[in-house]
């Protein structure tokens, strides 16, 4: 058995995300801040029959993600696939003529070094296994730069731009390397951005293995 860690793991996208690779047949690593927030998905997941471990790490500080992953798999078994997809926090969406170079270190902590933190963390696995994904998940201000929102704009593009690097190198070795751009805000009901719709989008990506970006919807121009 393998294991699904999904870093963000929070009650709308993550909880679907969990749900759909846990059915199946993943164990779920959920990482996130909140242990009460944890605990609430591992009963859910739990519920449905689904074997989930919650670990509490924040991906501003890389020491508890790299602790946090490292006790997802010695726990439930080597890490499969790999899900980032935390929320940006709010202060990092200023106006760009109001963004200041100590403004950008919060973005590029959470866009950078949290994903490179992860990924460092989980390859060695996924190539013993032969086999891996790893999933970026991003806002339409990774491809279409917003000037209200500066910090996420410009972390963005630096954490696709990694992401693309993995794709390139990394095909060679059977870990495949997927961005999923999400314009605007995921909606329950709605066709293309329902949390369910969307962890099926991203169940796809992974199971397909094909191409690098892929959008929930078209971006408007």
């Amino acid at each position: 058995m393998t294991t699904f860690a999904l870093i963000g793991a929070g009650p709308g996208l993550g909880a679907a995300v969990a749900r759909r690779f846990g059915r199946q047949g993943f164990d779920i690593a959920l990482i996130s801040r909140s242990r009460p927030r944890l605990d609430t998905l591992v009963a859910q997941l739990g519920e449905d029959g689904i074997t989930a471990r919650g670990f509490v790490a924040d991906v501003l500080d890389t020491a508890t993600l790299d602790a946090a992953l490292d006790a997802a798999s010695s726990t439930l078994g080597p890490i499969e696939v790999m899900q980032y997809s935390p929320v940006p926090h709010k202060d990092f969406m200023k106006p760009v003529l109001e963004t200041t170079a100590a403004d950008l270190e919060g973005p590029f902590a959470f866009s950078v070094r949290g994903p490179v933190t992860a990924v460092r963390n989980v390859l060695p696995g996924m190539r013993e296994l032969g086999r891996g994904t790893m999933l970026f998940v991003n806002g339409g201000s990774a491809v279409q730069p917003h000037a209200e929102r500066a910090g996420t704009s410009i972390a963005f593009a630096a954490e696709s731009a990694y992401a693309r690097l993995l794709h390139d190198q990394l095909a060679q070795d059977g870990v495949h390397v997927a961005q999923l751009i999400i314009p605007g805000a995921i909606m329950a009901g709605d066709a293309r951005k329902d949390p369910e719709v969307l962890a099926g989008l991203l169940w796809d990506i992974h199971r397909e293995r094909t191409g690098f970006r892929h959008f929930a919807e078209p971006l408007e121009s």
